[in-house]
């Protein structure tokens, strides 16, 4: 092959090849910076174009990998000049009243928005397991109220273990310079960073149980139950709304009023959102039988308690996202 063809085509299948081994942890990566997994899927995907386009000027004085990142900050940091960060909806106002009226959604970009397991985790346990708790909403949220740079710097020295000179390489900027922004971040990170819930194992049969009690207490739409399940300080979400309802008895009264929609609905068990147990949450239609999108729902556990109910209710997108069906259907 003629060194025209080569910059016409691009690199060969095996090096495509060997960027799509990295494309899970680049994904995760994105959405850390953005805190949208529609916008950190495009962010990939760009940064692999752009590779593809410019692999014949990689050198390999750096790793591919080292490469690739600094393709996908520099698309991130690109992407993030916008005025508004996303967030929660508690990052935005106190909690409301159980029986105060839903206020009018806001769009999708205001949001922290769930990411599939499957999108942002490799096939390694043990790099699941030391990764996950970056994934966590309430971290990715932090993150936001970071300025870009510094965002990327965190993530890059503290999340994914690059050297301050790395990390310079990908942001064009000196190691000192590296150093003390990480500083400034970490300051800022440990005034906004809620404290840490406990992971999400699924071999943990008391876990397990947690959450098996929840979709049964749930289902049957039993409040005394589901509020025993629940910690003091438990907070209830549903973007597109703002308003979010903080305790059990709020919760379940809340549950029995404005969101009483929810009765007899079916959670469908997915593989999890952001390391975390989700459910695809279906609500009852107008024809028996038959259940249609709600919400995909996010549970954060604390102790032996959910300490957060996150119902996202963009179904039109997040459904097909997690590779949910447009209805439900109970077997025969």
């Amino acid at each position: 092959m003629t060194d025209a063809t080569t910059a016409t085509t691009g690199p060969d299948p095996e090096v495509l090849a060997e960027f799509e081994t990295h494309r899970r942890e680049l994904c995760a990566y994105a959405y850390r910076m953005l805190g949208s997994s529609f916008e950190a899927e495009d962010a990939v995907q760009e940064t692999f174009t752009r590779a593809w386009r410019s692999y014949d000027s990689f050198e390999g004085r750096a790793s591919l990998r080292s490469w690739l990142y600094k393709i996908a900050t520099n698309i991130c940091l690109d992407m993030l000049d916008r005025p508004q960060s996303r967030a929660r909806p508690m990052d935005l106002n106190g909690p409301g009243r159980p029986d105060s009226p839903l206020p009018m959604p806001q769009p999708d970009y205001v949001w922290i928005e769930p990411i599939p397991n499957a999108l942002a985790f490799g096939a390694d346990p043990a790099e699941h397991a030391s990764t996950k708790d970056t994934l966590r909403l309430a971290f990715v949220a932090a993150c936001q109220h970071l300025p870009a740079t510094q965002r990327a710097i965190l993530i890059m020295r503290e999340v994914l273990r690059f050297s301050a000179s790395e990390t310079a390489e990908a942001l064009m900027m000196s190691p000192a310079s590296v150093n003390s922004a990480l500083q400034r971040a970490r300051s800022t990170m440990s005034k906004v960073q809620p404290t840490v819930t406990d992971g999400f194992d699924d071999t943990d049969p008391d876990q397990r149980k947690l959450v098996d009690d929840f979709v049964k207490a749930f289902e049957a739409y039993d409040m005394d139950a589901l509020t025993t399940l629940l910690k003091a300080d438990v907070a209830l979400s549903m973007p597109p709304f703002d308003l979010w309802i903080s305790g059990p008895e709020n919760v379940a009264a809340f549950m029995l009023g404005t969101g009483s929609a929810c009765r007899d609905s079916r959670m469908v068990p997915l593989e999890g959102a952001n390391g975390l147990p989700a459910f695809g949450h279906y609500k009852p239609s107008e024809e028996p039988g038959v259940w249609v999108p709600w919400s995909i729902t996010v549970l954060e556990l604390e102790g032996d308690t959910i300490a957060g109910l996150n119902f996202f209710l963009d179904t039109q997108r997040l459904f097909p996202l997690f590779g949910l069906p447009p209805e439900w259907r109970e077997a025969a």
